[in-house]
């Protein structure tokens, strides 16, 4: 158990305006897709979701991207609508549910601009402080002084709103190239009016929005002020220029908060939601810049790892306020727990993206490590089973071990049996690779609360038939995981090729030049942490290079695709193979032939369920269920949610 003394500048209350913080954390403002997907209104599944956010500990709740423009300014389905009267009853149940558990609630006010999505546009034009040469005419238009005054009045009535309702702060969104930001950043701003040109003209539009927003609530609620301190781009504003703005903005504003990058572009936009692939405390020296600078309080965000860090840069003095999001969906109670000394019991974020992607189209937020997440409603709290069975799982990864806390949590005697000596499954070989240290916390912990929630383990132990039938089980759940794909290629037998959980393991030696047969997710992390360590890396497959890992969020496709160009590790896409050997690997694109000479060869061609253990054990029990990748081959997120749905209805 942790000393929760261990936190002291993260538990030491902060004045923000007219409001007391309890704490120095913030919920950062993310989206979730749980209002009304036509109309925006609130539904029983956000309040809920407001809820669990609260019950974290998080001193301030922040709604992340709620357009001000219902018909032209959106960007997401799924956002909250404020723009609206008759919004006002079921934003008042936010801010009561929120209040219910001592947080403060803020929204995050924001006017699309370039990255409105073009489903919501309704045939009108994206307004834009100016239009660029290289932005279609057809789709952007330059928003007129009269189209100025309108959006600062959506922006001032849908304040007045959210002061109705209870909500103790508002956030201008004036980062990551929407509206506000692109008239202050010179890059999307060459107007010729007083609203572009110099640094003073390009501040005119955000001074004129935070001064009118402060008149519209009066000394009653905070409004905090979201900028980008960097853009990346040649034409973006300069770190000194952005002092002046927030300097500027102090008069109306009462915290500025700290991110980085540009959601319009492919590549900068990985640093307004960076994974595990980008660096951690991604913004905290631009933080630690501006804070001395200006004479308000400073909040930062971006690829915290965890609650000690948290602590580490406010001690630092390098922010006021440290404001997370995907920490606090991992785990429900993250600050709550640091605050009674068991910070060590906090489930860790793996950083993987799956809770922006789901929003992003549209779905409500799912978190990969936490199925609880965005279904508040239904699994606040996990019932104690009316009936206690006996419960045999088979496999010791993420599936089999999120089984065995669920199943003891709900009451039942649980045994787990695990092949290997070791509990981890696939995750084991994940979490050994180059970047991959969220991963390998979040085994560690996993195997902790599996040994710790009441459950036997068994390791090294095959489970056959006759194990089954003398166990007589109630419930058997088949968590065998899967097996590595390999079709029949020529020389293949005799190559000596390994897989890629041997290459990651480094359970057989790796020669100096490595080709890959296969270029997804697995295949292209053990080339990133290969190269790294030196080796020379090829990658074959047969998609074309645009369709390869496209089902990851945008930004960590874009990020991997660049790494590899960044680390010269090559690609051959629309290849076949043809033939593998001890030292090449003869491979086809079109009518050529290339012979690819190397030291070792790995297969990387997927993955199936492990069918003759399936088949040995099914049937066995009555009530079987099969889990995980032994069920359908997916990831982290589906072999966690898979095992929860069954267990938690046992």
């Amino acid at each position: 158990m942790d000393d929760f003394h261990a936190f002291p500048h993260i538990f030491q209350p902060l004045k923000v305006g007219p409001l007391t913080l309890k704490n120095r954390i913030q919920f950062a403002p993310m989206v979730s897709a749980h209002a009304d997907a036509e109309t925006g209104r609130v539904t029983q599944d956000l309040i809920d979701y407001i809820g669990g956010q609260a019950r974290t500990g998080a001193a301030l709740i922040t709604i992340g991207s709620t357009p001000v423009d219902f018909a032209r300014g959106r960007d997401y389905m799924g956002c909250l609508s404020v723009t609206n009267d008759f919004d006002v009853p079921g934003l008042m149940l936010l801010a009561e549910e929120a209040h219910r558990y001592g947080a403060k609630l803020s929204c995050e006010l924001q006017y699309a601009g370039r990255i409105a999505d073009p489903l919501f546009l309704n045939g009108m034009k994206a307004l834009v402080p100016w239009v660029a040469p290289d932005m279609d005419p057809n789709v952007f238009a330059e928003i007129t002084k009269e189209e100025i005054d309108g959006v600062i009045q959506l922006f001032v009535d849908a304040a007045k709103r959210l002061k109705r309702a209870g909500f103790d702060m508002i956030m201008l969104h004036g980062g990551h190239g929407n509206l506000t930001s692109a008239f202050f950043s010179p890059l999307t701003n060459q107007r010729t009016d007083e609203y572009g040109g110099s640094l003073e003209k390009r501040m005119t539009f955000g001074l004129r929005m935070a001064k009118a927003l402060r008149e519209a609530v009066g000394g009653r609620m905070a409004i905090e002020f979201r900028i980008s301190q960097q853009e990346f781009l040649p034409g973006s504003p300069t770190w000194d220029d952005l002092v002046t703005y927030i300097n500027a903005l102090s008069e109306y504003v009462d915290i500025v908060n700290v991110s980085n990058g540009l959601i319009w572009h492919p590549y900068y936009v990985r640093y307004m939601m960076p994974s595990y692939m980008e660096p951690r405390n991604v913004n905290v020296e631009a933080a630690a810049y501006i804070k001395p600078r200006v004479n308000i309080p400073v909040a930062v965000v971006g690829n915290i790892p965890d609650i000690e860090t948290a602590e580490q840069i406010l001690a630092a003095g390098k922010a006021d306020v440290v404001a997370m999001a995907r920490n606090l969906l991992a785990d429900s109670q993250l600050v709550s727990k640091a605050h009674r000394g068991c910070a060590g019991d906090i489930r860790p974020c793996l950083h993987c993206l799956e809770c922006v992607t789901f929003p992003n189209v549209g779905h409500p937020v799912r978190c990969a490590v936490n199925p609880t997440v965005g279904r508040e409603t239904r699994y606040r709290t996990i019932p104690r089973a009316e009936v206690k069975k006996r419960v045999m799982i088979v496999g010791g990864g993420p599936a089999g071990m999120m089984a065995a806390q669920i199943c003891t949590q709900r009451g039942h005697e649980v045994t787990l049996y695990e092949q290997a000596d070791h509990l981890g499954g696939r995750l084991l070989e994940a979490s050994v690779l180059y970047t991959k240290d969220y991963h390998r916390k979040y085994l560690d912990w996993d195997i902790r609360q599996t040994i710790g929630c009441g459950a036997k383990v068994v390791l090294n132990t095959e489970v056959t038939p006759e194990l089954v039938r003398s166990e007589k089980p109630d419930t058997l759940i088949l968590a065998v995981g899967a097996e590595h794909c390999t079709p029949p290629i020529k020389g293949l037998e005799t190559s000596g090729a390994m897989n890629i959980s041997e290459a990651d393991l480094h359970t057989k030696p790796l020669g100096h030049k490595v080709v890959f047969c296969g270029s997804g997710l697995s295949a292209t992390e053990c080339a990133i942490g290969l190269r790294h360590a030196g080796h020379e890396c090829v990658l074959v497959d047969r998609l074309p290079r645009e369709e390869l890992l496209v089902g990851l969020m945008d930004s960590l496709t874009e990020t991997f695709r660049t790494t590899l160009d960044e680390m010269e590790i090559t690609l051959y896409d629309r290849a076949s193979i043809q033939e593998i050997g001890s030292d090449y690997v003869l491979i086809r694109q079109g009518e050529q032939e290339t012979r690819l000479d190397c030291d070792s060869v790995v297969l990387a061609l997927g993955l199936r369920p492990d069918q003759e253990k399936l088949d040995a054990l099914r049937g066995l029990v009555p009530d079987t269920y099969i889990v995980g990748d032994a069920n359908q081959v997916g990831n982290i997120r589906t072999a966690n949610m898979d095992a929860f749905n069954i267990a938690v209805e046992l």
